[in-house]
């Protein structure tokens, strides 16, 4: 199966008829190479826990699909990590995405909504992802981070390209890399000169304090992960949520009714159409069976985190928007020691943005003639969020 041409254009249709037929298939990744693909909500769970799938790729036999290959500076990330290395790295920065530090962080994100809502003006027609979607997260991320606003556009750009890198160009793919690269490496320059109350500094002081506790490489890969992350699944996390709340109008009707109903909505919103298909791949470190199939140790495991909140035995009528559903269990921020860092955050901007919205434009409507997602097999998102716009009273 060319796994990648079929979730780029019909992933639910495809996830539907693979978990009829069985809990797991062998597919080819973007390079041709094999893998496993698990479907079916309690295995991907249960896989999601088990100690015995690596990430780390020092387990991965040779000729299998690996995923994204990333430079070295940036591949001592969290996503490439198993205990005890990834316990002492999550550590380190978990407390900056605590549920009370993001709490703090409300008002200043509503600003920022209320400020990108402001630049619409009353009505017309834009691409909500260019105007609004993608500039939250990342003034957001950048923020936290202490990136200067005049670098944040080249950032967007470069991660544009490798959250979906074209096999055809790998010129392309290896630019954005080098980009990414040296502007980390002058940022981490530029924070060690001049240290400030974010989030790198402190990373940097721990780093230069003691160099057991994070090493150069960690601590590049680990600004690399927090803001690449950190955008990507919120922007994809935001926009689909749109859409979804322009595709059902009903379920939009009852949350202007209700807005208390906001964050269980961002639940059924993320299970619904999460801001990935698939979970980082992983590597079993010994023969492992899942779903009645025996998987040998070092081939490559992917679960698919949408094909599981999709599962019937799960979740009753799964492909419809039901605001007074129960998701919580979905999968789309993961499970386990793995579970999303930013999940807090993610969440967060993703309420504010629908209630800012929803606050501002009594009229809001799809303007495309389809959803564009981008060809991508692990990501969900779109490239483009065209809507037509209007209100009837001045903003507050």
């Amino acid at each position: 199966m060319d796994l990648a041409d079929d979730l780029s254009t019909r992933p639910y249709d495809v996830y539907r008829e693979l978990r009829t037929t069985s809990p797991v298939h062998r597919v080819a990744g973007t390079d041709g190479r094999p893998a496993w693909l698990v479907t079916r909500y309690d295995d991907v769970r249960a896989a999601l826990a088990d100690p015995r799938l690596s990430l780390d790729k020092a387990h991965a036999r040779e000729g299998n699909y690996r995923g994204l290959a990333l430079p070295p500076a940036l591949d001592a990330n969290l996503l490439n990590m198993d205990p005890p290395d990834h316990t002492r790295l999550r550590r380190l920065v978990g407390r900056a995405f605590t549920p009370r530090r993001v709490e703090q962080l409300r008002t200043p994100i509503r600003a920022t909504a209320d400020r990108l809502l402001d630049a619409l003006g009353t009505h017309g027609t834009t691409d909500l992802v260019t105007a609004y979607a993608a500039p939250l997260p990342i003034t957001v991320i950048c923020e936290l981070l202490g990136i200067p606003e005049s670098r944040r556009r080249d950032f967007r750009s470069w991660s544009n390209v490798l959250v979906a890198p074209d096999p055809s160009r790998p010129q392309v793919a290896k630019e954005a890399f080098a980009g990414m690269l040296g502007f980390l490496a002058e940022l981490l320059v530029h924070k060690r000169s001049s240290p400030a109350d974010d989030l790198l500094s402190d990373l940097i002081a721990v780093r230069d304090a003691d160099d057991d506790r994070l090493t150069e490489d960690e601590l590049m890969s680990l600004a690399f992960l927090i803001l690449f992350a950190g955008y990507e699944n919120t922007v994809q996390l935001i926009g689909n949520a749109v859409l979804a709340l322009l595709e059902n109008p009903d379920q939009m009707a009852l949350l202007r009714q209700d807005p208390a109903r906001i964050a269980d909505a961002v639940e059924e919103f993320a299970r619904f159409e999460g801001p990935a298909l698939l979970a980082i791949r992983r590597f079993p470190t010994q023969d492992l069976e899942i779903g009645g199939t025996v998987i040998p140790a070092g081939d490559t495991v992917l679960l698919s985190l949408s094909a599981a909140n999709r599962d019937p035995n799960r979740f009753p009528d799964p492909d419809r928007v039901d605001l007074g559903r129960d998701a919580t269990g979905h999968l789309a921020l993961g499970h386990g020691i793995h579970y999303c860092l930013g999940a807090p955050l993610a969440r967060a901007e993703t309420e504010i943005a629908l209630t800012a919205l929803l606050d501002r434009f009594e009229n809001l409507e799809f303007a495309g003639a389809d959803p564009q997602w981008r060809p991508s097999m692990r990501a969900r998102g779109l490239t483009a969020l065209p809507v037509h716009y209007s209100r009837a009273t001045p903003a507050p």
